[in-house]
């Protein structure tokens, strides 16, 4: 089964770090990612640039709104998305919850919508052999 790894961070808990904490934190991510690979269950991720960089839209009055941050008002907001391969949601929080992103927030972990997914790819790979024949 296919797991989203929603990766919570609290940007001010960051900002306080050292750069060497940052590098060290880092360092810990990527070598258990790897220890992931190894076992099969990294499918891939991504880390996102901080909130400070974002802008949400919204339909307001029939057209869109564009305003600056994220959507929710929180603390923690979406610091990256991890894709992870486990056997069930169980064997996946037990794979995150050795992950040392884990110690600067929470980590929010969803069973990707496979149905929906399978016809994402259908009409990804429609959409690319349509391409093919114009070419």
């Amino acid at each position: 089964m296919k797991f989203i790894c929603l990766g919570y961070i609290e940007e001010a808990k960051w900002d306080n770090l050292s750069d060497e904490e940052r590098q060290r934190l880092m360092k810990d991510c990527f070598d258990y990612d790897d220890e992931l690979r190894r076992g099969g269950h990294f499918l891939g991720g991504e880390a996102l640039d901080s909130a400070r960089h974002a802008v949400t839209l919204r339909v307001k009055d029939g057209s869109v709104d564009v305003t600056d941050g994220p959507y929710a008002e929180t603390r923690e907001i979406l610091g990256g998305i991890l894709l992870l391969e486990a056997r069930d949601l169980n064997h996946a929080v037990s794979l995150m919850s050795n992950h040392p992103g884990v110690k600067m927030g929470p980590f929010e972990i969803r069973p990707a919508a496979e149905e929906i997914n399978s016809q994402i790819a259908d009409r990804d790979k429609a959409f690319a052999n349509e391409k093919r024949s114009q070419e």
